[in-house]
Order: structure tokens, then C-alpha cells, then sequence
């Protein structure tokens, strides 16, 4: 029998109680049983929760961590880092983008994200030319998601401008290029690939960086169950070069020009008005949130409290990797809102006083909504994604399963994700992955060969 025996487990409900948990041959949750007893053969472990979606990831960003932190001759910003980034872009190969993804992913899945929503831009060759097979990056990082074990989101990125107004990308952006032909193309390419860990969505990148026609042209092609994801609102230089461009702030020129839904994934949406809060909770699209980079950044902070009185939906991401941890990225979220308003406490509802247990229960729902997956949960027809606390651990030890939580997210900075499980396959044994050694020798060696390229 493919089981698991679990004394506390976290189902959608809440804490439960002596669970069986059992899965097939595909990965597949069978059976969900509380008050089960615990039947000789099968393992027996303290506490197991599901697995985090990390619904924004850009994976050759992780190999840039911590090279960005240097004051330049003016005054950084958003923009100065992204210039940067630009450079560090120019000439990295697919075999190392595999290669950092792999590392990625496994610091990913050892700190409790399951799943990753992949925001794919570098799409071409150093030179600017499409690769023989267009999805070739593409398919190297997919295949770093296959080799860890981590369920992936393929989201090729639609990117023509460096502007509104369709302004001509810059030579640095060269490798960024596609067109809705392209964008088709790739995903065509990817369409053999999809399976039970993959899925394949669309990302055009933001709405100064792909025309509404283009979008149009893309939404017209793509299956109408698949994942849109867009950065938008990140900047207030953005939203001040979509007021120039058209008289509209970018959440309100995005829902003015698209119809917007439950599959859209709406990353950042840093600043907005009450309106356009009202827009993205009424329509149903998931905020994106990514706090340990909208603070590295600068962004700002997003404005969850009247978000969440309307219903808003959020999920949490890591994209630029300055940090791989779920649990820094929900307590960011709750702490720069209590910065910001000097309050405690602040990511609750009505039902759920236990601001840690809000917070990770509603970035499941978020997260699996934004990566077109079914996970998120423990329940029969999910994924059998999910992690086993470290039990040892004197953070954990005596508490109720009503504190679990509040302790797990605001209390130390140990890693307390002992196991990991993804569609049903141990990954993560004892706080180690289990292809670690050979996926970190390969890492290294890719930064020796990128700091060549450097000096």
C-alpha cells in the first residue's frame, strides 16, 4: 500500500487528527482518513502539511543572488537592478540555465514549495537568434523540474517592447524577444511535455512590454483552462508610464483592454487604487505576491488588508531567489503590512484568527488557482505533495495544533521541513535531496563559468 500515516496532518478543514494518507501509481491522493489507526507496514510520522506553490520564479535569477547589493553612482532603484540583471543575462547557455534551475528547485523543494510557476523570458540565443527548437530553454528547465522532482508551471514569456507604445526593445533585451507566433510556437513545442508534474501556460510580461492585440492573439490560441500570469503595477515608474501612454493606471487599462478571470495570475500589483482592488478581487485573478523581492527592489508594499476584505485571492513567490524559503515569504507578507500600518496581526478573516494558518492555507489556494494544477491540498484527487515537520525540533515540540503554524512562520529561522514528498515520490529525506551532491557540483561549476565571463 502507497501510505502514509500522519498524527497531525493539515487538510482544508484544519488540523485533523490520526490521518491515512494514501496515493496510486500516478501520484495521485486516494484516500484521506482521519481517525484512522495507524496499520502495522505502513510509516508513521508527527506532522504533515502540503506542499507550497511558489508561483513566481524567474530560475536564472538564483545564480545573480546577492551580486546586486553594491550603492552605484546614483540613487538604485528597480530599474538600475534590472539593468544589471540584463548583463548577467547576455550570455548564460541553456545547459546552465538547466543547471541553475536544478539548484533552484532543490533549495525550493527542501524549504517546503512543491511546485513552481516558471516566468520563462530568455527565450533566444546570446547572438538574438530563435534556437533550432524555440522551446530549447524552455524544455532545459523543465527537465531541471523533472530531475528534482518539483511540479512545474511552463509559462513562456511574450516580450516585443521595452515600452508603452510599442517601443523597440533595447540590444540588451535581445534575447527576450518573441511575438505571438513565436509564443504559440514554443508552446506547441511544450504541448508533448504536459503530464501530471507539467503544465504550460502563457505569461505575457507585462502591458509595457507586450501590446493588448498581441495578448489577444495569444488568449485566442491558448486552451481556455490555461494559467496567464503578467507582471503588472510593480513600479510607481510603471504606473506613471501607463498614465503618459494611456490616460489609465495599469490594473485599470488591463481590466478596460482583457477580459481578466480566475486563471490570471496578477504578479506584484503593487500599487493600486481602490478601484482596481475592488477589479482584481471581483474578477477572481490571484495577486502574486513576492515580499523578500518587492522589498530587495524597493517596490513598495501591497495593500492585503482591504484586498482581503473584499475576497482577494494571493499566492506567494520567490521570483528573483534572494530567498527560497515559503516561510520568509509569508512572514514578509504579514510583517510589512504591520510596518505599514503599526499593527499586529493583520492577515486574518472572520473564520481564521491564527494569522500563520491563514496565511499558508490561503497561498495553497492561491498558489494551486495560479499554477493550473491540481494541488494545494490534502484531499482525494490532489497531488500527494506534502512535507513532514521536524517533530524534534523544540520549536514544535509541545504545542497544540492550533499554534503549529503561528510558531512555524514567525519563530526562528531553522528550516523545519524535514521530508518532502511530490506525486508521490520522496524527494527530500532528512532535510537533504536526494540528488544533491550531483546537482550541486554542476551549480559550481556554472557560477565558475558565468565569473569567467565576469572579470
Amino acid at each position: 500500500m502507497k501510505a502514509l500515516f500522519a498524527r497531525h496532518a493539515l487538510l482544508p478543514e484544519g488540523w485533523r487528527r490520526d490521518v491515512l494518507l494514501q496515493w496510486d501509481d500516478r501520484g495521485n491522493l486516494t484516500a484521506v482518513q482521519p481517525n484512522a489507526v495507524a496499520a502495522s507496514g505502513i510509516s508513521s510520522v508527527q506532522y504533515v502539511m502540503p506542499g507550497m506553490i511558489n508561483l513566481h520564479s524567474h530560475s536564472f535569477q538564483r545564480a545573480l543572488g546577492g551580486l546586486t547589493e553594491v550603492a552605484g553612482d546614483s540613487k538604485d532603484s528597480f530599474w538600475t537592478w534590472r539593468d544589471l540583471m540584463y548583463r548577467f543575462a547576455r550570455n548564460i547557455t541553456p545547459e546552465q540555465m538547466e543547471a541553475i534551475a536544478a539548484q533552484l528547485f532543490s533549495e525550493c523543494l527542501r524549504h517546503g514549495y512543491t511546485s513552481v510557476c516558471e516566468f520563462h523570458y530568455v527565450q533566444r540565443a546570446p547572438d538574438g537568434s530563435m534556437y533550432p527548437q524555440a522551446s530549447e530553454t524552455a524544455q532545459k528547465v523543465i527537465a531541471a523540474a523533472r530531475h528534482t522532482g518539483i511540479g512545474i508551471t511552463m509559462l513562456p514569456v511574450l516580450y516585443s517592447y521595452s515600452g508603452f507604445g510599442e517601443q523597440p526593445l533595447k540590444p540588451e533585451q535581445a534575447r527576450f524577444r518573441t511575438d505571438a507566433r513565436d509564443i504559440l510556437k514554443i508552446i506547441g513545442e511544450l504541448e508533448p511535455l504536459r503530464d501530471a508534474q507539467i503544465e504550460v501556460g502563457v505569461a505575457p510580461h507585462s502591458l509595457r512590454a507586450a501590446s493588448v492585440a498581441q495578448i489577444r492573439e495569444v488568449l485566442d490560441h491558448l486552451p481556455k483552462a490555461r494559467p496567464v500570469h503578467v507582471h503588472i503595477a510593480e513600479q510607481q515608474g510603471e504606473v506613471q508610464q501607463s498614465l503618459d501612454f494611456s490616460g489609465r493606471r495599469p490594473v485599470q487599462y488591463l481590466y478596460d483592454q482583457l477580459p481578466v478571470d480566475q486563471r490570471w495570475c496578477l504578479v506584484h500589483a503593487t500599487h493600486l487604487t481602490g478601484d482596481e482592488i475592488t477589479s482584481i478581487a471581483r474578477s477572481c485573478a490571484v495577486a502574486g505576491l513576492c515580499p523578500t523581492t518587492e522589498a530587495n527592489l524597493g517596490d513598495g508594499i501591497f495593500p492585503l488588508e482591504p484586498f482581503l476584505a473584499q475576497g482577494g485571492r494571493f499566492g506567494i513567490g520567490s521570483d528573483s531567489h534572494i530567498s527560497q524559503s515559503a516561510i520568509e515569504e509569508l512572514r514578509w507578507l504579514e510583517y510589512g503590512q504591520r510596518l505599514a500600518q503599526q499593527r499586529r496581526n493583520i492577515a486574518v478573516s472572520e473564520q481564521q484568527r491564527h494569522v500563520g494558518d491563514f496565511l499558508w492555507q490561503s497561498a495553497l489556494q492561491g498558489g494551486a488557482q495560479a499554477c493550473g494544477r491540481p494541488v494545494g491540498a490534502l484531499a482525494p484527487g490532489k497531488r500527494a505533495d506534502l512535507i513532514v515537520l521536524d517533530d524534534d525540533h523544540p520549536n514544535l515540540d509541545g504545542l497544540h495544533d492550533s499554534e503549529l503554524l503561528g510558531s512555524l512562520v514567525f519563530c526562528g529561522n531553522d528550516n523545519l521541513v524535514r521530508d518532502v514528498m511530490v506525486g508521490g515520490q520522496w524527494v527530500v529525506r532528512g532535510q537533504k535531496h536526494v540528488a544533491q551532491p550531483a546537482i550541486t557540483a554542476r551549480f559550481k561549476k556554472t557560477l565558475a563559468e558565468l565569473r569567467e565571463l565576469r572579470s
